[in-house]
């Protein structure tokens, strides 16, 4: 792409005020890094920094992106009809107008969340409401200064690489000025083009989350004191009504977190595996001596805790949290005679192995997918194609995503929310702590730590690092640490039946491995490591080996 005529008919083209001020401000850098390319279309949809440009997110690049989808539905369905939901982000709202208005000037029937909500209530809204397709404005935990644009396929699943491919494609033919159709937004509405989605579809969201729980009628202790922070997102209403109605009543509020606020004025990294996020949260635990403190991402599908510890408040990973909630999961099914013929549970090859372990004591299969939840999703849907929905009864990864029914396709905070506390309260009513639990688990499993780093990659500079790293990475590897490595799975290969991606997972001696991926949402590399050893300081001293030989490759190939 030539950036400089692109920007110079972005100049003469754009109607909208603050992208012509933006445009108008920018020096040559600017301007390249905004018009180097297009902002990519992906399997998860659009992703991208607020901004002017054809590599950002704006009211043309929404626009264009939804007349591609518009033209895929209407192309493949003979009555589309999408259902829509945006989050606290700045330009959410403006941005699902803005969508809703481009597939009702295409004949595509809306249907719009009239709040804010969380990205689960769309993939619920999508099959509840039997749409042709759903769309999520959202960029999930990243900094303010990001939005995006999530696309589901009639199953409430994120779209297939195949539909991504195929809805990319339609775009990639458009011009952005040129070949969008657009309606009035107010008129749309009026003529029945755009509806608001009822509230007995939010209603019946709720009763599912509720019907997720596991305790089969044992009596627990509810009366916990609970810290809840939203993070500033669309968490507020859902978690702390199914709480109440489960019966959490004392639930207390982070103050500075608690209204929808996109600009995240006290967390940079509005993601609650990142300690700063958590802390007003941990503060305000100490402060009250509270039972457990909760926190979700903006878009409310993620979902991280901490608990009591002798020396404070202890945050737990979300490889612990999945490990407990799939203990607890399995234990109480078992118990009450609940586990289906065939269950399945399902994780991603960055998650804890561990948990392979923990499924097969309970005579649960375990599927691994891929990096993503969507991945975790597309199981659900086999599932319920076979009429096996029922079989499946967990899916978590280690990036705090958490989800037990197949009501919704996607990960879900607001259910992660319930069972936590449900299990939490479960344990607590017989004199067991949550971190007594997860010693349980490690004492009959074994000890195994999980870590992730990540490194950044910014502008078409880094993208051209990122893929030398990777091609670094490939030529061979031997050890890490002290550890030989044993196998590299490569799986830009389509290996085990997944489809092809680019990501590498080394097997490494006594019955470790790491990964390494570029990030599907950021311009970063990450870097999973899974240790197992003795001992917790025996687990971090290795982990730190390990990633110091990975750093050395990683900065050599950078520099």
């Amino acid at each position: 792409m030539d950036y400089r005529k692109e920007y110079e008919r972005w100049i003469e083209n754009a109607e909208d005020a603050e992208i012509l001020a933006q445009l108008r401000s920018m020096d040559e850098a600017a301007a390249e890094d905004a018009f180097y390319c297009d902002l990519a279309f992906g399997t998860g949809g659009l992703r991208g920094v607020l901004g002017a440009g054809t590599n950002r997110m704006n009211v043309y690049t929404v626009r264009k992106a939804t007349q591609g989808l518009a033209n895929y539905l209407t192309g493949r369905f003979s009555e589309p009809s999408v259902a829509i939901g945006y989050d606290s982000r700045l330009k959410s709202d403006a941005f699902s107008k803005t969508t809703a208005a481009v597939f009702a000037a295409n004949g595509v029937r809306v249907w719009l969340y009239p709040c804010l909500m969380p990205t689960p209530c769309v993939s619920f809204a999508v099959r509840q409401l039997r749409c042709s397709a759903g769309v999520m404005i959202t960029a999930s935990h990243n900094p303010s200064r990001y939005n995006g644009y999530k696309v589901y396929g009639p199953d409430g699943c994120q779209i297939t690489t195949e539909a991504a491919k195929a809805v990319s494609a339609e775009i990639n033919r458009l011009d952005l000025f040129a070949d969008v159709r657009l309606a009035d937004f107010d008129a749309a509405v009026k003529s029945g083009a755009v509806s608001y989605i009822p509230e007995d579809v939010y209603t019946s969201f709720i009763e599912a989350v509720k019907g997720q729980s596991v305790l089969f009628g044992d009596e627990i202790d509810r009366n916990l004191t609970i810290i809840y922070s939203p993070l500033n997102g669309t968490g507020l209403k859902p978690v702390t009504r199914a709480l109440r109605e489960a019966g959490f009543t004392d639930v207390r509020l982070v103050p500075e977190q608690e209204q929808p606020d996109g600009h995240f004025p006290t967390c940079p990294y509005p993601n609650p595996e990142i300690r700063e996020a958590m802390e007003l949260g941990l503060k305000l635990c100490e402060e009250t001596g509270a039972d457990l403190l909760l926190a979700t991402d903006p878009d409310c599908d993620r979902c991280g805790i901490a608990v009591k510890a002798p020396e404070g408040y202890r945050l737990l990973t979300g490889n612990e949290v999945g490990l407990l909630l799939l203990d607890f999961v399995c234990a109480q099914r078992i118990r009450h005679g609940r586990m289906p013929a065939d269950p399945v549970f399902v994780k991603t090859i960055v998650t804890m192995d561990l948990a392979e372990k923990i499924a097969a004591h309970y005579g649960v299969k375990t599927v691994n997918v891929l990096t993503g939840f969507k991945f975790i999703g597309e199981v659900i849907g086999r599932l319920a194609e076979q009429g096996r929905a029922d079989s499946f009864i967990l899916g978590f990864e280690e990036s705090y995503g958490y989800l037990s029914g197949s009501y919704v396709r996607d990960k879900d905070a607001v259910d992660a929310a319930l069972l936590i506390c449900e299990m939490f309260a479960f344990y607590k009513t017989r004199g067991i702590s949550l971190l007594e639990k997860l010693e349980e688990i490690f004492r009959s499993y074994g000890f195994c730590k999980n870590s992730l780093r990540s490194y950044e990659f910014e502008g078409s500079a880094g993208f051209a690092k990122m893929q030398a790293v990777m091609a670094s990475f490939r030529k061979g590897v031997q050890a890490f640490g002290p550890l030989s490595v044993e196998q590299c799975l490569d799986y830009s290969t389509s290996l085990d039946g997944l489809p092809a991606s680019d990501v590498l997972k080394y097997r490494l001696s006594g019955g470790s491995s790491l990964v390494i991926r570029p990030s599907g949402t950021e311009p970063k590399l990450k870097l999973y490591i899974s240790v197992t050893a003795p001992d917790a300081s025996q687990a971090s001293a290795l982990e730190e080996l390990i990633a110091h030989d990975v750093e050395n490759i990683l900065f050599s190939t950078r520099d």
